[in-house]
């Protein structure tokens, strides 16, 4: 795999990783800043804070797309190229995660990425990202935490990658979740702390995914 390749898969995944749709979306609405709202995140979490469900519900579409279109073009990349499709999507999706957890733009401040995984998730290997959602469903029902959820979730991807027989993708999903847990780790000391809210409990303190 040519180096320059992978690099532009990269920069590209990056670049569209880095919109901010849940800035955007509530300033475009009139509803302000979401930094200075609920816990300051840019994802759709707390983009539902604000109270409009429409700018919540587009700004996980535009951070789970952000996700779908950078492995859809890095697959094009590939079959245009002869490159090996696995390397190119996985550096593009490492990258759309990357922007979405550190863009350059917000001063490397960005979201917490699930709605971004999820995207890249239902882009490289379909059934992984619907595995990905009951499996989240179901911990939600269950726990009624939301970032427990992701957690859970995330923390089972490679494992559904390898079950699925979608080896080749099990590196990426590794790195992905670590940098998860890494994104989460306020959430996990809450939730050994038993301070984490729960789904529908309004707390000022909550940091919950975006």
């Amino acid at each position: 795999m040519a180096a320059p390749l992978l690099l532009v898969a990269l920069v590209l995944g990056y670049l569209l990783g880095s919109i901010p749709f849940g800035l955007l979306l509530t300033r475009l609405a009139g509803l302000g800043d979401i930094r200075s709202i609920g816990s300051g995140n840019i994802g759709a979490t707390n983009v539902l804070r604000t109270g409009n469900r429409w700018v919540a519900a587009g700004t996980l579409i535009g951070d789970a797309g952000k996700g779908i279109v950078a492995v859809i073009i890095a697959r094009h990349l590939a079959v245009q190229t002869g490159a090996d499709a696995a390397w190119l999507m996985s550096a593009a999706a490492l990258g759309a995660f990357l922007g979405h957890l550190y863009p350059v733009w917000l001063g490397f401040k960005g979201g917490k990425g699930i709605s971004t995984l999820i995207g890249i998730l239902l882009a490289i290997h379909w059934p992984v990202g619907l595995l990905f959602c009951a499996t989240w469903a179901i911990v939600a029902l269950v726990s009624r935490y939301s970032s427990l959820s992701a957690l859970v979730a995330a923390l089972l991807t490679p494992v559904y990658l390898a079950w699925l027989n979608q080896w080749n993708l099990v590196g990426l999903s590794v790195i992905l979740v670590v940098l998860v847990y890494i994104a989460h780790r306020g959430n996990i000391r809450r939730l050994l702390a038993g301070e984490e809210p729960r789904i529908g409990q309004k707390k000022a303190e909550d940091r919950a995914e975006g």
